[in-house]
């Protein structure tokens, strides 16, 4: 995909890696719609900021209506979790808004993709999708799920020509991952690899050498996971 001539709206915009991927799709030519729950945290040079909760099934429908001529896609808003047997709102509020608002999305935006001519979707997965610290199993599931449905969008979407991709990492320095032992990746890191993987048309991208250990092990128990030699930024078509 040639992101120069992109129009581009990301969910949860305001901080973290949403900010960067703003920030650098504007930089690379881009017209981009910048989302949040709370809109006046955006301040991005070059962006048109629309209010959006990826929870609220009216706030979605709203955006696909405003921003009518996008053809990129990124779901990138997301929380943490506890556990699974831990608070049960906690629970739901993971899979509400990982899952449930990334399809939401989805869902509000594949129609508006297909009359602009395709187009792509980038969803932001987790080295969670494939291996669970302590303590995170609700948001483990939630981004497995994430990648499950990436997989299924990818061939329901394939006939309009759009492509969707799934980005997976350990931590990136955001609110998110806070308190995590996952070694960090910086987030503009993050975004410049993920954009990377769309202009290259692939599929997956898993950016630091923690996921990739994670995904290689994914056959295997955690226990048995071995390093192996690895380049940043590798993407898989």
């Amino acid at each position: 995909m040639n992101l120069g001539k992109a129009t581009a709206l990301i969910t949860g915009a305001n901080r973290g890696i949403g900010r960067h991927l703003a920030a650098q799709l504007v930089t690379r030519g881009a017209k981009v719609y910048a989302t949040a729950r709370r809109p006046e945290s955006i301040n991005i040079y070059g962006v048109e900021v629309l209010p959006l909760d990826v929870t609220d099934p009216d706030a979605v429908t709203d955006a696909a209506e405003k921003a009518d001529d996008v053809n990129l896609l990124v779901n990138n808003a997301g929380i943490g979790g506890a556990a699974l047997l831990g608070d049960i709102d906690d629970v739901r509020a993971a899979m509400d808004v990982n899952f449930w608002g990334t399809l939401s999305m989805v869902r509000a935006f594949a129609p508006v993709l297909a009359r602009n001519g395709g187009g792509a979707v980038l969803n932001i997965a987790s080295s969670a999708s494939w291996f669970v610290l302590p303590g995170g199993s609700a948001q483990g599931s939630a981004k497995a799920a994430v990648w499950s449905m990436s997989d299924e969008l990818r061939r329901e979407l394939a006939g309009q020509r759009t492509l969707v991709t799934s980005v997976h990492l350990g931590a990136a320095g955001t609110a998110t991952t806070k308190g995590s032992h996952v070694p960090g990746t910086a987030p503009a890191d993050v975004a410049h690899a993920a954009l990377d993987g769309i202009e290259a048309d692939a599929f997956e991208v898993v950016v630091d050498e923690f996921t990739v250990m994670a995904n290689r092990g994914r056959a295997r128990t955690p226990w048995s996971l071995r390093h192996r030699p690895w380049r940043r930024g590798a993407v898989r078509q």
